[in-house]
């Protein structure tokens, strides 16, 4: 049966402490990647956008990737979506799909506030139906994807993911160790399958090669898998 209480990660002190001296120390969000973050909390939103120094990391991977066109599954407020268009040349352009209308009003907000409204456009609706618009309008192949959405369906996105890129196209896909979950899933009997079921489909799908990096800190113990299309 499905759990009655939500999941909750298990963040320890020392983690968060180190979390937040090298935030301040090396990644320096700036006023608007703040401001992102802040809009959230004071809307009530969970607090589950990506850390500022995953932001940062996906930025940089923005950046070596030599990406131009960007799809993001999941804006919340637009925190790591700001974080990647930052991480885009001139002309660049990031889609980003949000479920939610509020969260995609707010999310436009602070890219506007961010200067980068040239460069993302935020979809509202299922994400699957976004994406299926995006392969009927024969959008460009996207050179970078970074999934971060519901977890039930981590395996259709990662198959979208190949459909709408190109070989050598980026993939980074979020919560793949889930307090360990994908050991034990019955620690999360609604999240674990899919997060378990995409951690196969990267390992086995001929057209990706992957990997997975653990992580610590203010998201508890989690990681991410980056991936690669053939």
């Amino acid at each position: 049966m499905p759990q009655s209480e939500p999941f909750e990660h298990k963040p320890q002190r020392g983690w968060m402490a180190v979390e937040d001296f090298l935030t301040e120390t090396v990644v320096h969000p700036d006023a608007a990647l703040q401001r992102a973050a802040q809009s959230a909390a004071d809307a009530g939103m969970p607090p589950i956008e990506v850390t500022p120094n995953a932001g940062k990391l996906l930025k940089l991977l923005v950046q070596l990737s030599g990406a131009r066109r960007v799809l993001e599954i999941g804006t919340l407020a637009g925190f790591s979506a700001i974080w990647m268009a930052q991480g885009l040349p001139d002309g660049g352009r990031l889609v980003t799909c949000e479920y939610l209308t509020k969260h995609a009003q707010i999310a436009r907000a602070n890219v506007a506030a961010a200067g980068l409204e040239d460069k993302v456009e935020v979809r509202v609706g299922p994400a699957l139906e976004t994406m299926a618009a995006l392969q009927a309008e024969g959008h460009e192949p996207f050179d970078f994807v970074f999934i971060d959405a519901d977890k039930e369906n981590n395996s259709n996105y990662l198959d979208w993911a190949i459909r709408l890129g190109r070989p050598g196209t980026t993939v980074v896909l979020d919560n793949a160790v889930w307090e360990g979950a994908v050991l034990d899933p019955s620690i999360d009997r609604i999240n674990a399958p899919g997060i378990i079921g995409a951690l196969e489909l990267l390992g086995n799908h001929p057209q990706l090669d992957a990997t997975v990096i653990q992580t610590v800190g203010s998201k508890g113990w989690d990681g991410f898998a980056l991936a690669r299309i053939r």
